[in-house]
């Protein structure tokens, strides 16, 4: 029997030696992720691949502070700067958080969720943790597929580098975890 080794753990900070210097600016900036692609393109768009009650991975879950089993709120989007997917995101929502807090949630759709997250003054951020995601990992995979059916000639590398961080209101969580496509480098630095 073949026993895979665990996904790789989130961390606090990327490790210098085994992250390539070009990705760090992009891990490590705090402020909007929208915000800093729009600034290096004509148009930032959004593709959105799925939302509705789906469940969380183990490291999400236990995030989340959610029991085993419990189904959470899941939204995935591909971004796209001038038409190219830049960003596979991934944003999960507690149940017990879509009303209230969270009710904007539901009607985001096909826009960003960046300017919405920091326009709002009743919302902080927790710190972002960074990660390197591979084949193991079923995020790697969803986005894989979801970068091969909007451009089937880039080639998905053997590893995708993440960030994620908390965002609260009102004591409520929302996760939003960005994981960077190829295509990202090419945007002026």
């Amino acid at each position: 029997m073949l026993i895979r080794p665990p996904s790789e753990t989130w961390l606090a900070a990327p490790p210098r030696a085994r992250t390539p210097s070009h990705l760090i600016p992009w891990l490590t900036d705090p402020s909007s992720l929208t915000a800093r692609i729009r600034a290096r393109c004509e148009r930032v768009s959004v593709n959105l691949l799925c939302q509705g009650l789906a469940s969380a991975v183990p490291d999400e879950a236990k995030l989340l502070g959610l029991r085993p089993g419990e189904r959470v709120w899941v939204r995935e989007v591909l971004l796209l700067a001038d038409r190219r997917p830049v960003v596979f995101a991934r944003t999960l929502l507690p149940r017990g958080h879509v009303r209230g807090a969270w009710n904007l949630f539901h009607g985001f759709g096909a826009r960003p969720l960046g300017a919405a997250l920091f326009a709002d003054p009743a919302i902080s951020r927790a710190p972002l943790a960074c990660v390197r995601l591979d084949a193991r990992d079923a995020r790697y995979h969803r986005a894989r597929a979801a970068l091969a059916a909007h451009a089937p000639s880039v080639l998905v590398p053997r590893e995708l580098w993440g960030r994620r961080s908390l965002f609260h209101r009102h004591d409520r969580a929302l996760m939003v975890s960005e994981f960077f496509l190829p295509a990202i480098f090419d945007l002026p630095r």
